[in-house]
């Protein structure tokens, strides 16, 4: 019996002991500045894509192409993915032939599917870029977060019409991924820059 009454005495003063160090002084502790995740992102280097397409352009050597295997898929759609970014730039493709009737409908769709992302983003900017081979591209950047941030188009309105949106598989802010969207824009610019058709 005076052993555990000794126990209990002891440990009551063991718990006050430890209540009292806590409240000793508060430690001096300053909040780190919000940051992100240091992203490595290696030089742009460009391979040519391979036979097999009615198109042909250069893409970075940081990514794959992957046929498209939704069910929509057309033959000559593709994804031009970055498996260490998680990344992915869908292409898709279809041949106009002279179909005046065709070629509408496509640009109305290219321009439906841009507007789909109103509804989250915060501004959607639209850019023509003067490629070499003497077509032009629409570009547009889309901010704020939502699931494509870059998408684009281009046709030489009688016989090709070329689509492109970049999404990226992750859960991560876009205002994280900005150097990562920076750099496969740069990437898909590149790829507009040597597109040609055959």
């Amino acid at each position: 019996m005076p052993d555990s009454f000794f126990l209990r005495g002891l440990s009551t003063v063991l718990g006050f002991g430890l209540l009292l160090s806590s409240c000793s002084s508060p430690a001096d502790y300053t909040p780190k500045p919000k940051g992100y995740n240091r992203i490595d992102l290696p030089a742009a280097t460009y391979q040519q894509l391979g036979p097999g397409h009615p198109y042909t352009f250069e893409y970075s050597q940081q990514a794959k192409v992957l046929r498209d295997s939704s069910y929509l898929a057309q033959p000559h759609w593709i994804n031009i993915y970055y498996p260490r970014l998680q990344a992915n730039v869908q292409i898709t493709y279809m041949p106009i032939k002279q179909d005046k009737k065709l070629f509408n409908k496509l640009l109305e769709d290219a321009r439906k599917l841009t507007a789909k992302h109103q509804i989250k983003a915060s501004a959607i900017d639209e850019s023509v870029i003067k490629m070499p081979g003497g077509l032009r591209a629409a570009v547009f950047e889309l901010s704020g977060e939502v699931p494509s941030q870059f998408q684009f188009y281009t046709t030489d309105s009688t016989t090709h019409f070329f689509r492109g949106a970049l999404y990226f598989r992750t859960a991560t802010a876009n205002d994280s991924l900005a150097p990562v969207i920076d750099y496969v824009k740069k990437d898909v610019v590149h790829m507009l820059n040597t597109l040609k058709f055959r």
